[in-house]
């Protein structure tokens, strides 16, 4: 027998109150994967950067890649490297469900250029790491002398893919994400902005200097702080209050 035969109350399903914890959970798991990509690339990027640059003397690379220790620094941010990249594909799967619970009708365009461009992005960014990579690899897993000209060539490589193609599609990632969050409502307007300038830098800018790798995951981190705010916010402010339950009777 029912609740419907016995009188028993019966309580609605509150549709409304899940959706509000669906978006609770979307928003902490973005934040979330947000900074461990953050965190994880700007470690990589860091430990990496110490390869001897294209005008480095022949000396000084021979002395770098015949020395174990600065040999396993490269390859210790070469492993971390595909972690980042993981991170990153779960931030940008859990940000489009952040959207599809915040907004009634997605633009599927945006969401499209949102989606390719992040995971070229992190193509690009793998292949990046290995050039910069290949020699230290090569050094402490054979016995391969050190050319000095395939030492410099390998780096410029990598900095070409992140610095010149790697870095366009972060920017229209950056371009994408702000302009759906503006058009929803569900970013600030000042970020909105923020996004705009950052995603313009990224496109226009003609530079191989190390600090620009820190543009994208140091806005992506402003972003990841901003959704992890709202996260803890929906509860207090968005909570449906409980409602008397349905008490059905059969006649």
């Amino acid at each position: 027998m029912d609740g419907a035969e016995t009188g028993e109350a019966v309580a609605p399903v509150d549709a409304e109150g899940e959706h509000r914890r669906s978006l609770r959970r979307a928003a902490t798991m973005t934040a979330g994967f947000g900074i461990a990509y953050s965190v994880l690339f700007l470690l990589a990027a860091w430990l990496m950067s110490s390869v001897p640059g294209a005008r480095a003397s022949d000396q000084e690379i021979a002395d770098f890649y015949n020395s174990g220790d600065k040999r396993r620094v490269i390859l210790v941010g070469l492993y971390l490297m595909p972690f980042a990249g993981i991170a990153f594909i779960w931030f940008i799967v859990a940000l489009r469900m952040w959207i599809s619970f915040s907004v009634r009708r997605e633009n599927a365009l945006l969401s499209n250029i949102q989606l390719v461009s992040g995971i070229i992005f992190v193509t690009l960014f793998f292949a990046s790491a290995a050039a910069n990579s290949v020699l230290a690899a090569s050094m402490e897993f054979s016995d391969a002398p050190v050319d000095p000209v395939v030492a410099r060539e390998f780096p410029q490589f990598g900095n070409s893919l992140l610095f010149v193609f790697g870095m366009r599609m972060g920017a229209m990632f950056v371009f994408t994400t702000s302009n759906i969050g503006r058009a929803a409502g569900t970013l600030p307007r000042w970020f909105t902005y923020l996004g705009f300038a950052v995603g313009l830098f990224m496109l226009l800018s003609a530079s191989f200097q190390p600090w620009f790798v820190l543009v994208f995951p140091i806005w992506l981190l402003i972003l990841s702080g901003f959704l992890l705010y709202r996260a803890r916010q929906i509860p207090a402010s968005l909570v449906v209050p409980p409602r008397p339950p349905i008490v059905l009777i059969r006649p």
